[in-house]
């Protein structure tokens, strides 16, 4: 069988016939895949994604978002009325992307050199607490969390040893969470108290305060490598 050749756009290959190879020529950009990940709740309009991507030019994430299109990657489309506006989405051969951003982001949190300190966006701590939940620690627990970031909101789910995110209203939720992200990585990750912070003005928690106390034990960090 003759394999047949296929040739890219122009620009960095690594001209190496392995699939990982290939991944990387299509992802492999600085911020390519950044972009991917705050897609991952869904579609997202040019300007969410700028202010979420922290030193992100606006040329270069059109570039980003120009050649993920070209791959197949992502699609953009105009919203119906009465918002009509363009926005940007995973196709649905980009989000099967999404166990790989975990298992990479857990392998890398193992890295002595990772700074927990630095800028987080509302979709990378959601993906974190996806990333880090802990079915044991969990058990047979059945919660529903809200977490409010901004204008962005999102709804945890958790039941039968499983946590399931998405970007939602919090009404109805039995937590609510409105904070930062990296606050509430600090609470969560760092056992920063919830008192100390709505003390300082930055969590307001409402709901269920046992609940929201055992939920921030449900996650744990992985050892560092060395």
């Amino acid at each position: 069988m003759k394999l047949e050749k296929v040739t890219a756009k122009p620009g960095r290959r690594y001209h190496d016939a392995c699939g990982a190879a290939h991944g990387l020529d299509l992802i492999g950009e600085r911020w390519a895949l950044l972009v991917m990940r705050e897609l991952m709740f869904g579609p997202r309009r040019f300007t969410d994604l700028k202010k979420d991507l922290c030193g992100l030019s606006a040329n270069v994430l059109t570039q980003r978002l120009e050649g993920l299109e070209a791959s197949g990657i992502v699609r953009r489309r105009r919203l119906p009325p009465p918002a009509s506006v363009h926005v940007y989405e995973l196709t649905d051969w980009g989000c099967e992307l999404k166990p790989i951003f975990a298992l990479l982001g857990h392998w890398a949190a193992r890295s002595p050199t990772h700074d927990p300190t630095l800028p987080l966006s509302p979709v990378s701590v959601v993906m974190s607490l996806e990333t880090m939940f802990d079915a044991a620690r969990a058990g047979k627990a059945r919660l529903d969390v809200g977490l409010v970031f901004g204008d962005e909101s999102f709804r945890l789910r958790i039941a039968d040893g499983t946590l399931t995110a998405q970007r939602a209203e919090v009404e109805g939720a039995e937590v609510v969470f409105d904070t930062q992200p990296s606050v509430l990585a600090g609470t969560i990750y760092g056992g920063a108290p919830f008192a100390a912070l709505e003390a300082d003005g930055l969590l307001v928690l409402t709901g269920d305060r046992a609940k929201a106390e055992r939920f921030a034990t449900f996650f744990a960090l992985p050892p560092k490598a060395f």
